[in-house]
């Protein structure tokens, strides 16, 4: 004869209620690194071709470059 387990329905209930804020959670983590992101491309976007040139970028490659964490 088999044997199984039931889990409470409480804590069924604790466990979904525990994704739905880890998934909020998530949700905020990328929103915010993505924020910092962005305030990155501004800033670069900002400064002159020269000072670009000074830092190795070209203006074309920001984007590219912030998005991918490598500046």
């Amino acid at each position: 004869m088999a044997h199984t387990t039931r889990r409470p329905a409480v804590f069924n209930l604790l466990s979904a209620v525990a994704d739905v804020f880890h998934g909020i959670y998530e949700a905020l983590i990328r929103l915010g690194e993505a924020n910092a992101k962005v305030v990155k491309i501004k800033q670069l976007h900002a400064l002159s071709d020269e000072e670009l040139a000074a830092r190795g970028l070209k203006r074309e490659d920001i984007v590219r470059l912030v998005m991918a964490g490598v500046y």
